[in-house]
């Protein structure tokens, strides 16, 4: 099996884990607790369309801030915690629903919170080629990424027998490994410190966690919803 790590752009059409640690993955994965599914959208006003159309919650942030008008921010703690009887989550990120947009392969998504369940799903379902695809911040690399993503590759590596990484992907491994020094990695990152600016270090703490959670959602037509077994 082949393995690799890759920024923004996924170079397999087998599987892609879509990774962004804070917090559109450990947003999503948390939220099928109690949305039967999530629509991610591009933009605000594609976001106020929809929920016109459909109903459902909006959900989103831009720069870290909950966009105006919408119902909650891109925040795992909020969205774990909600109450209420609507079954449909719409949601933009900066970054994470971004990046599904141009994905040519079947996407799972992963975080810290589900690094194991979506690493055995990942490797159940693989043909030849697991892509790990880091969000990042607008391009460029984001940190907090890379550490969960090294998780990710870890349990990936811990169910296959045989596999071949690219270098990208054991130096997360590697780097994933000091267990004490993720969540200060985390909280130094660059989105780690505009949000705890922006008073959501609950948030970085939730997105911390592993294997809180065995929900792993599958993009699909322009949904994500959970993963059947």
């Amino acid at each position: 099996m082949k393995v690799t790590l890759s920024l923004e752009t996924t170079c397999s059409e087998d599987i892609s884990i879509m990774v962004d640690a804070l917090r559109a993955s450990t947003s999503i994965t948390l939220a099928l607790n109690n949305f039967e599914k999530i629509i991610p959208c591009f933009s605000s006003e594609e976001g106020f369309k929809l929920k016109e159309e459909i109903g459902g919650i909006l959900a989103g942030e831009r720069m870290g801030e909950k966009i105006d008008g919408f119902d909650i921010g891109n925040s795992p703690t909020a969205l774990k915690d909600y109450e209420g009887a609507e079954k449909i989550l719409i949601l933009t990120t900066s970054n994470g629903t971004r990046i599904l947009k141009n994905m040519n392969s079947t996407v799972l998504i992963g975080s810290l919170v589900n690094a194991k369940a979506v690493a055995e799903t990942s490797v159940k379902i693989a043909e030849n080629h697991i892509d790990v695809v880091m969000a990042g911040v607008r391009g460029e690399f984001a940190f907090e990424d890379f550490l969960a993503s090294g998780e990710i590759l870890h349990e990936i590596c811990k169910n296959l027998n045989e596999y071949e990484l690219n270098d990208f992907a054991k130096a997360a491994i590697q780097s994933s490994k000091d267990k004490n020094s993720l969540k200060e990695g985390f909280y130094n990152s660059r989105s780690g410190k505009r949000l705890t600016k922006l008073g959501y270090k609950e948030d970085i703490d939730c997105s911390c966690q592993r294997n809180i959670s065995d929900n792993v959602a599958i993009y699909q037509n322009n949904e994500l919803i959970l993963i059947k077994d």
